[in-house]
């Protein structure tokens, strides 16, 4: 099981638009520059966050992004699945009755991932943007 670069990256950004925005746009360039993310990934990844409605673009010489919802209302499990991303343990879907081993029967420790799996999820799922906020000011302090 591996969150990939996609949703960390994504996570990254967000956490640094929150913190940097202060009400005024954002740039990519910024963005990457900062946390050290190809400009152009950066595109990739806020063209899907701009679809779910996670963020939304200003134009203009000052434009850049901005959240369309306030920091604690934005869950990462928003982030991650907004870019396309999952985190699973599994190799099998969840309800067939065929194993990740490709036999009829689920492998023996098939429960032990599928709770691993849905413990992570609810992890993402209780944890907002405005949580890492705090958590980076205590790490500061």
């Amino acid at each position: 099981m591996k969150l990939t670069t996609k949703g960390r990256y994504a996570v990254m950004a967000m956490a640094d638009l929150a913190s940097y925005q202060n009400g005024k746009p954002v740039s990519l360039l910024d963005i990457s520059l900062r946390q050290n993310i190809s400009l152009s990934y950066l595109e990739q990844l806020f063209s899907k966050l701009k679809n779910e409605k996670l963020v939304k673009s200003v134009r203009g010489a000052s434009g850049g992004y901005i959240l369309e919802k306030n920091p604690k209302d934005i869950k990462l499990s928003n982030i991650i699945f907004a870019v396309d991303e999952q985190v699973r343990t599994l190799n099998c879907k969840r309800d067939s009755k065929r194993g990740c081993n490709g036999k009829t029967m689920k492998c023996i420790t098939h429960n032990l991932w599928d709770d691993l799996e849905q413990h992570i999820n609810s992890f993402f799922e209780n944890v907002s943007l405005s949580d890492l906020l705090k958590q980076k000011q205590t790490d500061i302090n």
